[in-house]
């Protein structure tokens, strides 16, 4: 019995497992965002950013599995997240949550205050995700989904205002 509560403890902690991106994670992350987005970015592209020294890139795995990825930039005092997703098959497990708490947490120690983001309008768990880390709609970008013709809500967070990651 003692070496089941043991194997399952192994199981469950290799669920949701965050890392950082690497230029070799570049073929999977593609994967990912050809079935997360309508409007997926080029391999080339994800890439660079993984290797931009000015973006975060971090990875979520289940049981060695990379399954999701967040990118953000971050200029001084501020970041924009840019791209988040999650395989849909893996949803609504908390593995975004998980990344992007772990990605708040990160940003924090790096003395970030502001973080800023577009998410579709129409992308409910999306925004409930959002707002339950802290981010308000402080703005709308009109036909920013240009293939769709969405528009984008803009959402930030003041770093500073989040007590729940001890930021304070």
């Amino acid at each position: 019995m003692r070496a089941e509560a043991t194997s399952e403890r192994v199981a469950r902690s290799a669920v949701g497992r965050v890392r950082p991106l690497t230029f070799a994670d570049g073929k999977r992350v593609a994967e990912i965002e050809r079935r997360a987005f309508l409007d997926p970015w080029p391999r080339y592209a994800l890439e660079t950013e993984i290797e931009n020294p000015q973006a975060r890139a971090l990875g979520i795995e289940t049981n060695g599995e990379l399954v999701g990825y967040v990118i953000c930039w971050v200029v001084l005092d501020q970041a924009h997240i840019g791209k988040i997703a999650v395989l849909p098959e893996f949803r609504r497990q908390g593995l975004g949550d998980r990344l992007l708490t772990h990605l708040l947490e990160a940003l924090n120690q790096q003395g970030v205050r502001e973080i800023h983001l577009e998410v579709r309008r129409s992308s409910q768990a999306a925004q409930k995700l959002y707002k339950k880390h802290g981010f308000v709609v402080t703005g709308v970008r009109k036909n920013y989904y240009s293939k769709q013709r969405e528009d984008a809500l803009v959402m930030s967070l003041l770093l500073k205002e989040g007590i729940r990651y001890g930021l304070v």
